[in-house]
């Protein structure tokens, strides 16, 4: 995974922008002004993602390369590492998992904007 590819899934997902809102270099990305993910350019590349509590923990059992999130509540954020052992077809799973969760708690008024 690098940093083209990992930016430009996050930003295929439907109404997903994209923001600085800590400095210049964390990249915050959004649906419905809902963070599912940040980053940055730095090597190694890493991304938080937000994740289900129990399947957090049991992706951190399994998988060197994601622990709990870094500078989050890590109950619910875990961060990934692409140098590690998660392949980019799992780092895709983990980004639709964080995006869907946002989505899924949106109002139903959010839901149908994002439907347009």
């Amino acid at each position: 995974m690098d940093f083209n590819k990992l930016d430009t899934y996050l930003l295929s997902k439907k109404g997903a922008t994209v923001d600085y809102p800590f400095d210049e270099k964390v990249r915050v990305y959004r649906v419905m002004n809902k963070m599912f993910a940040l980053t940055t350019e730095d090597l190694p590349l890493e991304v938080n993602l937000k994740c289900d509590p129990v399947y957090a923990l049991e992706l951190r059992s399994i998988y060197n390369s994601i622990r709990g999130g870094y500078h989050m509540n890590k109950k619910h954020w875990n961060t990934l590492t692409a140098d590690g052992d998660v392949d980019d077809e799992l780092f895709f799973e983990l980004i639709d998992h964080s995006y869907d969760l946002i989505v899924s708690k949106l109002t139903k008024k959010q839901k149908e904007l994002l439907r347009v």
